[in-house]
């Protein structure tokens, strides 16, 4: 009873809130925007970076997310309410508390973010400059501060969601983002925007990351 009035007195104050997807750089973001654009509803993006070799099937950014940290005036975010937009998971703690957000967060791991993102910095010609090691600590880290916010602020709801578990049963997962997101979306047109042949950094049995394409 309590968690209902609480969600109620949330609606009350907030409006509808705002769907975020987010989490790490190549963490499956991308896909689950997709899921939900396919589910049913509407996406706040600005086709402003195009798809690529490293997501064919496109970003899904809004490119105002990136100046969140410097910008002042966020009553943007207002007219967003109902609808998804795309948070890295560096940048939710720059979202106002003026509105509530439910955030479906994507979770990978960490041996694949690091090596799909690797193939997208060599594919750019770039190096990284810091070591795989110290990458890793600092994304345990990092991620473990996200989870405290996203369960202490208020105005936050999340949802946790693993890649692979996505891409090995998209019907399920599927159901889940829907369900936590409410709305009447189409689970199974969702499922259905699950492209397995783009999880082409995957761990295998030894620990040793496998790359295809």
């Amino acid at each position: 009873m309590a968690s209902i009035l609480s969600r109620i007195s949330r609606q009350l104050k907030y409006g509808r809130p705002v769907v975020v997807v987010s989490g790490l750089p190549r963490s499956g973001t991308s896909m689950a925007m997709k899921m939900l654009e396919a589910g049913g509803m509407e996406l706040v993006v600005d086709n402003i970076r195009t798809a690529d070799e490293d997501n064919p099937k496109g970003y899904y950014e809004d490119e105002r997310v990136k100046d969140l940290a410097e910008m002042k005036d966020k009553e943007w975010l207002d007219r967003t309410r109902g609808k998804v937009i795309k948070v890295v998971s560096s940048l939710l703690n720059y979202l106002p508390a003026s509105n509530a957000y439910k955030v479906v967060f994507m979770r990978r791991n960490l041996h694949e973010v690091l090596a799909s993102q690797k193939k997208m910095l060599d594919r750019r010609g770039e190096d990284s400059q810091t070591d795989d090691q110290d990458l890793l600590k600092m994304y345990e880290s990092h991620l473990e501060k996200v989870q405290f916010q996203l369960r202490f602020r208020p105005y936050f709801e999340a949802l946790y969601l693993d890649y692979a578990d996505v891409v090995a049963e998209p019907e399920r997962e599927a159901r889940r983002i829907a369900d936590f997101v409410g709305g009447g979306l189409d689970a199974k047109r969702m499922s259905a925007a699950v492209d397995g042949s783009l999880y082409r950094n995957r761990r295998t049995a030894d620990g040793a990351v496998a790359s295809q394409g």
